[in-house]
């Protein structure tokens, strides 16, 4: 296989895997809720919720330092390699713009992911995880 197809699939790949990162992200709280409305055991598992926690305090962070995902910076380099144009920018706000057609501003990024980070971290309390079971 030419190295162009490897890094067109590898690019492909990355991109799939931000996509369910994502919605792993948006859909897990959307999760946490329901599961508190339908009495669900499963939401309450704590490495489920440490891990989506930790997960949008990742992208709060990095929006606050005015980063951009590693996740997109190396789908970027892996295109540019297979010689495809590469978007500039970060993920969401690439994905958005192809699908809305309209651009928002950075700022706009940050303030969502800040007020959906707070909804996540209410969600903690308002369905709190079970504990950790401790290993005797």
């Amino acid at each position: 296989m030419q190295s162009k197809t490897l890094y067109l699939i590898a690019s492909d790949a990355l991109l799939f895997v931000h996509a369910l990162f994502v919605l792993f992200i948006v859909c897990g709280l959307l999760l946490i809720l329901a599961g508190k409305v339908h009495s669900w055991s499963w939401v309450r598992n704590p490495w489920f919720r440490l891990a989506h926690l930790g997960g949008i305090g990742i992208v709060v962070l990095q929006s606050w330092l005015g980063e951009i995902c590693p996740l997109t910076r190396w789908e970027v380099m892996l295109r540019s390699r297979a010689g495809e144009s590469a978007y500039a920018g970060a993920f969401i706000a690439h994905w958005l713009e192809a699908l809305l057609y309209y651009r928002f501003a950075e700022w706009v990024f940050t303030c969502v992911y800040t007020l959906f980070a707070a909804a996540v971290l209410a969600a903690w309390f308002w369905v709190p995880p079970r504990p950790f079971h401790r290993q005797k």
